[in-house]
């Protein structure tokens, strides 16, 4: 509101610095800032409540006790946690469908048990895998305050890991209901990938203290993926006794990555053009659930960028060969380029971020189709072999036109002016960041209605520091100004988002957020009054691992009917409220908000061409996994010709895959990179997954994850009863110095890469820390997931996991290069629908193409 009444356009225009220019604007969109007080406390309220219903929501099986989505320790120790509820990715059906059987699977959950591994030792190995790469340790902060494990006392915590900046330069944390796990150590990494990018870019003025684009998070987290979840990293941690390299092995291993990252791909595509339709009014409330199953941007934007990412960042470390089998630990090179990238949060548009890292501006679907070459081949024999179908006909199922692009801008006039406006923004935005991160923090790792009442006081403190700085920055007009920095925080400030609602509505959309999250990650299935099972890790196993047809249909729909049916009105009331804040900033709905992030006139349709690129390949995953299930359930249960039932996918959310590799595996005999089995016996921990992490990291030349860090995450599910948010996330404090992971890490393969994930984004927090505040995030929205799963990329490997002691050899074959590749598929290619679906969904919604009627039906149909 400051700058709203202090900078108008034409002093703005004046200005001669860009990044003046450019914060005053940002400052000037107030977000649901802009909304009265009473709507803007309506609209938290309702983001609360529907935050708390997902979190809590339960699954109760008749006679048993009930199914939480996020587990506890007792049962999470005792299986590998990579189900998904959302058929997002489909790497939990991995071993359902593993090419080659008889070959090795890289698991080394066992090794990292047996090696004595827990959430903190999971944090640490990711931790190093940063500093490896000459990247930024965690700081003090982190480690005393981040949730690395979900808390014992009985609280409810959001398990979903996430990662925090509190906005203070010094205090970056991750909430992580650790388990551990392989994948949760790659989710570690993911994670700590977020934190990464809060520590590069912390020196920004708060209003750049973000990703490049709403995108380049994710990247970053799941970039280092790649390479942590190798058999090669794997190997050089310690992890993996021995390497398999043929092409046996490779298919099982891209397999599994592509019941991952391709299942997402038309997920993380489709899910916010559901929710641009619901913003936008063209999804009324009564069509939702319809036209999301008619139908993520960031996640599937996240996907591309950490392919492109990741083959630049091997091109630094030297690799020569397959890029599935790259591995950029300790290689200080590939570190240098990802650290550019970090350091400067959001204070460039991401495609100046994107020419400076990689030489072009443009998203490109290349370096992905390279990665999963093999195992496309494969496919596509197999698939040929049996007389597939590709896609499913019978349902008649067309990705839908992008719609255009909204216009959105923010103006100014006295550049040294702004200047110091946006000093007094930045100085005083830290200490406001930091309060709420913190409250947020508390909450996510004790969800506890004390703990919420807390969070909610400071987002909407929050809210109104937004709101004044936001109207102020709106006074500028930037047009002269020199400083292009000045000018994008400007820019940035000037969209107040929730901000702009009015205190009332902001209120109960805070409320709204906090309750769905908290249903999200306390709710249970029962079985019987005194059997309930939560999401993590009761469900999740039972999704990985079942292959009960009525029990798997059991727990899916159990849980959904445990949260999505309590969460359905409180959604609606927060898509009306985000709505109402969208418009008050000028944008025609959320979902154009969340487009504008891009800052690229041609988003929707650049994204449909990705699509289009790629779909032929997961066409040929989806009938290769098809044609495996239909061999497992029969003809009653699989259709050859139609889309495959979201349940047997090894995921809550048919996302990744890998979970049922083991039943589509191409060649059985050759080698299947899994070391979870190597992990659990050489007794790691969640602690030595991070550790691993942040070497890999470091052997690269990045930073290694700072005190703080290894103090305040939380790497494991917290034994003493209380209930957190474990989904693994990555947290930057805003004060430079505290970044924390939260993760209920479990020693498995894929914990393992998710921790690199984690740990990635941790690495960006570092890397951008210095940066404004508002240059404290990714390039764009996926670039933070990019950078995360890029290092996963080197990390799954065969070669890496070999390299740590994780995988006893690496098998250089046809048939492991096709059974790896085929766990890549299953992680990476099953993803990208889910990850493209889901936006197309969730915008549809705000445009109210989707009404609130038919949220479900929708959402299948895009499906």
């Amino acid at each position: 509101q400051k700058a709203k009444a202090t900078f108008s356009d034409s002093l703005m225009e004046s200005f001669t610095n860009p990044d003046l220019k450019k914060i005053i604007s940002k400052i000037n969109v107030l977000g649901p800032a802009n909304l009265p007080t009473a709507e803007r406390e309506r609209f938290n309220t309702v983001l609360s409540q529907m935050d708390s219903i997902y979190s809590k929501a339960k699954v109760c099986p008749p006679s048993e006790e009930c199914w939480s989505l996020e587990p506890g320790e007792k049962r999470s120790q005792h299986f590998v946690d990579v189900c998904n509820m959302w058929s997002q990715t489909w790497n939990n059906i991995y071993n359902l469908m593993i090419p080659f059987p008889d070959k090795p699977n890289v698991d080394v959950m066992d090794t990292m048990v047996a090696k004595g591994y827990n959430a903190t030792h999971m944090f640490r190995v990711a931790e190093e895998f940063f500093t490896s790469l000459g990247l930024l340790e965690m700081p003090p902060e982190f480690w005393d305050k981040a949730m690395l494990e979900k808390p014992t006392d009985g609280r409810d915590v959001v398990c979903h890991a996430s990662a925090w900046d509190f906005y203070n330069r010094k205090d970056f944390r991750i909430k992580q209901c650790t388990t551990v796990t392989m994948e949760q150590l790659f989710t570690v990494h993911h994670e700590m990938g977020h934190v990464e990018y809060y520590l590069q870019y912390k020196e920004q003025p708060v209003s750049f203290r973000r990703g490049a684009n709403p995108g380049f998070h994710e990247a970053v987290g799941d970039v280092l993926s790649l390479s942590v979840s190798t058999p090669k990293h794997l190997h050089t941690i310690g992890l993996l006794d021995q390497l398999t390299d043929d092409a046996e092995s490779d298919i099982n291993y891209l397999l599994k990555m592509a019941l991952e990252k391709i299942a997402f791909l038309p997920f993380g595509y489709l899910i916010d053009q559901w929710r641009w339709g619901v913003f936008s009014g063209r999804t009324p409330p009564e069509r939702y659930n319809a036209e999301w199953w008619a139908y993520h941007h960031e996640y599937f934007v996240s996907f591309i960028l950490q392919f492109q990412f990741h083959q630049k960042l091997c091109q630094a470390a030297g690799h020569t060969g397959p890029l599935h089998k790259c591995d950029i630990y300790r290689s200080r090179e590939a570190g240098a380029v990802l650290e550019k990238v970090l350091k400067a949060g959001s204070s460039k548009p991401w495609t100046e971020v994107l020419q400076e890292a990689l030489g072009t501006d443009k998203m490109d679907a290349s370096p992905l189709m390279s990665y999963f070459e093999p195992v496309t081949t494969w496919l596509q024999e197999q698939n040929v072999k049996t007389g597939e179908t590709l896609g499913w006909p019978d349902f008649n199922w067309v990705p839908p036109v992008p719609e255009g692009y909204p216009e959105d801008i923010g103006k100014i006039t006295d550049e040294m002016l702004a200047k110091q406006f946006l000093e007094q923004y930045n100085s005083t935005a830290e200490e406001v960041w930091n309060a709420y991160t913190e409250a947020s923090w508390t909450y996510n790792t004790d969800i506890t209605e004390a703990n919420k009442e807390i969070m909610l006081q400071k987002n909407l403190e929050m809210a109104n520091h937004t709101k004044i700085y936001g109207l102020e920055a709106r006074k500028f007009d930037t047009s002269d100004f020199q400083d292009e920095s000045v000018k994008r925080i400007l820019t940035k400030l000037s969209d107040l988002e929730r901000a702009a609602l009015s205190e009332d509505d902001l209120i109960e959309y805070n409320n709204l957020l906090a309750s769905m999250e908290t249903l999200y990650s306390v709710a249970t299935v029962c079985k019987d009054q005194s059997t309930c099972l939560p999401l993590d890790p009761d469900l999740n196993k039972i999704m990985a691992e079942s292959r009960d047809y009525d029990e798997l249909l059991f727990a899916w729909l159990g849980w959904r009917n445990a949260s999505g049916r309590e969460l359905r009105s409180s959604y609606k009331r927060y898509v009306e409220l985000a709505n109402l804040a969208a418009k008050s900033n000028g944008h025609t709905d959320n979902g154009a908000f969340w487009r504008s992030l891009y800052e690229t006139p041609t988003f929707e349709e650049d994204l449909e061409a990705l699509w289009k690129d790629l779909e032929p390949l997961y066409l040929n995953v989806h009938a290769y996994v098809r044609r495996a299930l239909y061999k497992k359930y029969g003809p009653e249960r699989i259709n050859l010709k139609g889309p495959i039932p979201a349940h047997l996918l090894g995921n809550m959310w048919a996302q990744t895959w890998s979970a049922i590799m083991d039943l589509v595996i191409p060649y059985p005999d050759a080698t299947q990179v899994d070391a979870t089995p190597a992990m659990i016996a050489q007794g790691w921990d969640p602690k030595r997954m991070f550790q691993e992490s942040d070497r890999f990291f470091t052997s690269i030349g990045l930073l290694p994850m700072p005190p703080e860090f290894w103090n305040k995450s939380m790497l494991e599910k917290p034994k003493d009863g209380r209930e957190v948010v474990c989904h693994a996330s990555a947290w930057d404090f805003y004060n430079r110095k505290d970044f924390r992971i939260k993760q209920c890490t479990v020693v498995t393969m894929d914990d393992l890469i998710t921790v690199h994930h984690e740990m990635g984004h941790v690495q960006y927090f570092l890397q951008y820390k210095d940066q404004p505040i508002s240059f404290r995030d990714g390039a764009n929205p996926g670039f933070h997931e990019a950078i995360g799963d890029v290092l996963a990329l080197s990390v799954s490997t065969p070669k890496h996991l070999q390299s740590i002691g994780l995988l006893d050899k690496v098998e250089d074959n046809k048939e492991s290069t096709i059974n790896f590749l085929m766990s890549m598929a299953l992680d990476k290619i099953a993803f990208l629908p889910f990850g493209y679906l889901m936006d197309q969904w969730r915008w549809k919604v705000f445009d109210g193409r989707i009404s609130s009627s038919e949220y479900n039906k929708e959402w299948w149909n895009l499906r």
